[in-house]
C-alpha cells in the first residue's frame, strides 16, 4: 500500500469535473456562491443527512436571509428555527460568527482561509469549503468523505484520523486544485463521497469517474479502507423525564444548566437515574408541580455522539400551577412559536402521545 504523497492527485480534476457537471444533484445551496448561503448549508450538514437539512435550510433562510438578520436574531428564535437538527452549539456559533462578521467586516465575509478559520464554529473543513466554493481558493475541505475517497484512491492504509495523515492529504490535494474551478472540484469530491465512494465498505466502483485512477480498486482493497482509529464505546446514562400536564393541556418546561450536554436549552423536567412511579411523583413535586395521577409511562433511547441516554418518561396529570415554580407552563401554540425542545425530550411527547406541533 502507498501514501498520499505517492498518488497523482493532479489527475483527479480531469476525471471528476466533467462527471460533476453532468451528474451533480440539484441541491439548493449549489445555486449560489453567496458565502452566507454556503456557510449555513455546511454548518447544517455537519453530522446531518442532506434529506433532513433541505427543509431546515429553506426555512432558516426565509427567516434569516442574510448575515445582518442572523447577527440580530433573538436566541430563542434562532434555536426554534434549529429545533430538531440537534447539536445546538452549531446554531449559537452561527450567531456569534455573524456578530463578528457584522462588527469587524461590515457584514462582508472575509475571503482569506485564515480569517474564515478564526470565526466561531468554523473549523478547517468549513473554512476550506467556503474559501474554495465562494472565493475560488485552492483550499481543500477535508472531512470523512474526502478522507475515505483519498485512502481508497491512493490505497493508503495510514490511519485517516491521525493529524499527520490529514496534513499529508491536505498538502497533496491542495496542489491538485485547478485554478478557476476550485469550488467545482471541492463539490465534486463531496458528491463523489455522497453518491459513489460510499462508506461501510460499499463503493460503487462500476460508476466511479475516478475508477481508472483508483489503486485500491486495482488491488482489491477498497472495502478495507479507510483505516480509522478504534472508536470509544458510548457512555450509557439513565435519565428520568417528566411530562407534566396541567388541566389546560399546558406542559412544564425548564431550562437545563448552561454547561454540559444540551446546555441552556429548554427541556422537560428531568433528573439523572431511572426512577420508579412513586419517585417520579416526588420528582414532580420537587419541580414545583402538584401531581394528581400518573397517566402513562414509556422508555426509549436517545444517542448522542459520545453518550447514550436511556430515558424513562412519565406522563403525570397535575393541578393548575400556583406561585413560583422551577418551570414555565406552555401550551402547544406557545411551544410551536417560542420554545425549542431538543429531540431527546421531544421523543417523550411522541411516546406519551401528546401533540407537539
Amino acid at each position: 500500500m502507498s501514501s498520499f504523497s505517492e498518488f497523482p492527485f493532479r489527475a483527479l480534476p480531469e476525471a471528476l469535473l466533467p462527471w460533476y457537471a453532468a451528474c451533480a444533484r440539484p441541491l439548493p445551496w449549489r445555486e449560489s456562491r453567496d458565502p452566507y448561503r454556503v456557510w449555513i448549508s455546511e454548518i447544517m450538514l455537519q453530522q446531518t443527512r442532506v434529506a433532513a437539512v433541505l427543509e431546515y435550510y429553506a426555512r432558516f433562510l426565509a427567516a434569516l436571509p442574510d448575515v445582518f438578520a442572523l447577527a440580530s436574531v433573538d436566541e430563542a428564535r434562532l434555536l426554534k428555527l434549529w429545533e430538531g437538527l440537534g447539536y445546538y452549539r452549531r446554531a449559537r456559533n452561527l450567531k456569534r460568527a455573524a456578530e463578528v462578521i457584522v462588527a469587524e467586516y461590515g457584514g462582508v465575509f472575509p475571503e482569506a482561509y485564515a480569517a474564515l478559520r478564526a470565526l466561531p464554529g468554523i473549523g478547517d473543513y468549513t473554512a476550506g469549503a467556503i474559501a474554495s466554493i465562494c472565493f475560488d481558493a485552492p483550499t481543500p475541505a477535508i472531512d470523512g468523505n474526502v478522507l475515505r475517497i483519498a485512502a481508497r484512491l491512493a490505497d493508503c492504509a495510514d490511519c485517516v484520523d491521525a493529524p499527520s495523515t490529514k496534513r499529508a492529504l491536505h498538502e497533496a490535494l491542495a496542489a491538485a486544485y485547478p485554478p478557476g474551478q476550485c469550488g467545482a472540484f471541492t463539490q465534486a469530491l463531496m458528491e463523489l463521497g455522497a453518491t459513489v465512494c460510499l462508506p461501510g465498505g460499499a463503493p460503487r466502483c462500476a460508476v466511479c469517474p475516478a475508477a481508472s485512477l483508483c489503486r485500491s480498486r486495482m488491488h482489491g482493497t477498497a472495502r478495507e479502507l479507510p483505516v480509522r482509529a478504534k472508536k470509544q464505546q458510548r457512555r450509557i446514562e439513565a435519565y428520568t423525564a417528566l411530562l407534566l400536564v396541567d388541566p389546560d393541556g399546558r406542559i412544564a418546561l425548564c431550562k437545563r444548566p448552561e454547561s454540559g450536554l444540551l446546555g441552556g436549552l429548554w427541556a422537560l423536567p428531568n433528573a439523572p437515574g431511572a426512577r420508579g412511579p412513586q419517585e417520579a411523583l416526588a420528582l414532580a413535586e420537587a419541580f414545583g408541580a402538584k401531581p394528581l395521577s400518573l397517566a402513562a409511562s414509556a422508555e426509549y433511547t436517545h444517542v448522542f455522539t459520545h453518550v447514550e441516554w436511556r430515558i424513562t418518561c412519565y406522563r403525570i396529570a397535575c393541578a393548575a400551577p400556583e406561585g413560583k415554580s422551577a418551570c414555565i407552563w406552555a401550551d402547544a401554540d406557545a411551544r410551536a412559536a417560542h420554545y425549542a425542545l431538543p429531540t431527546a425530550f421531544a421523543k417523550a411527547l411522541e411516546h406519551l402521545h401528546l401533540e407537539q406541533r
